[in-house]
């Protein structure tokens, strides 16, 4: 079964945002328990988070009660990107993190989860280069201000009027970037029942395959991070389509 980093603590609702709503966390485990190993998230240091963030934006997030759960976000994903170069995995964490730059965050994000797992693995030299594919409604912006000037890293946010364009134009950031490890950004909320009214559940099933299997080749890793989505009554559903690609993927 494919692993997803987890821990109770974040099933708190810690904020008033749509992302930290009650029942959110709950949505996606009555889904995907007895179909995934669950590997319980360990807190990222404050060395790792200063990594990418400035001193006065970690301040701030310490200010605002929000440090030990954040913390604890960027850690799951250092874990998933680690097992990642393995075996597909996901970190299925809150507060998301696309959006949080080098020293100021927006979107209900907090740290940049994706930037500090990657960071970790170039500079541990586990990785020489990486791609993030942001399959979240929303732009990125906090991935491209951190990871946007690194050499080493090449980031995709796909665009597309279409369900069918939008699986094309991800199958060929897969096949165009150089990559040790694809970091999936993985928000649900281009769901047709979502925000974003675009893509169908199949179609999360269809990106984690062709992630993994993008991947396979090259001998490359895998691995995502949880996002968006915001209806509850999809989102589980959207979540385990997603983690049967990237099981399925491995395994075909």
């Amino acid at each position: 079964m494919i692993k997803v980093v987890f821990d109770q603590a974040f099933y708190q609702v810690y904020d008033h945002d749509p992302a930290a709503a009650a029942g959110r966390m709950e949505a996606i485990m009555q889904v995907i328990e007895g179909e995934v190993t669950f590997v319980p998230a360990v807190e990222a240091t404050e060395a790792q988070i200063a990594a990418v963030h400035g001193p006065s934006h970690i301040t701030a997030v310490r200010r605002e009660g929000l440090y030990e759960i954040a913390a604890l976000a960027a850690g799951a994903a250092i874990q998933a990107a680690v097992i990642g170069l393995a075996e597909p995995c996901m970190a299925l964490v809150r507060p998301p993190g696309h959006h949080a730059s080098a020293d100021d965050a927006w979107g209900f994000c907090h740290f940049n989860n994706m930037a500090v797992a990657l960071h970790h693995l170039h500079s541990q030299g586990k990785i020489g280069s990486a791609l993030v594919l942001d399959i979240d409604l929303h732009y990125g912006d906090g991935s491209v201000d951190i990871l946007g000037n690194r050499p080493w890293v090449t980031i995709e946010n796909p665009t597309a009027t279409n369900r069918k364009s939008y699986l094309q134009t991800v199958e060929r950031c897969l096949a165009a970037a150089p990559f040790d490890i694809v970091g999936i950004s993985a928000g649900f909320d281009h769901h047709q029942q979502d925000w974003g009214g675009l893509l169908a559940t199949e179609d999360y099933e269809a990106i984690g395959r062709m992630a993994v299997e993008a991947v396979r080749p090259r001998a490359a890793g895998c691995f995502a991070v949880f996002e968006g989505g915001y209806n509850h009554k999809v989102l589980g559903y959207n979540v385990q389509a997603l983690l049967r690609g990237m099981a399925r993927g491995r395994l075909s």
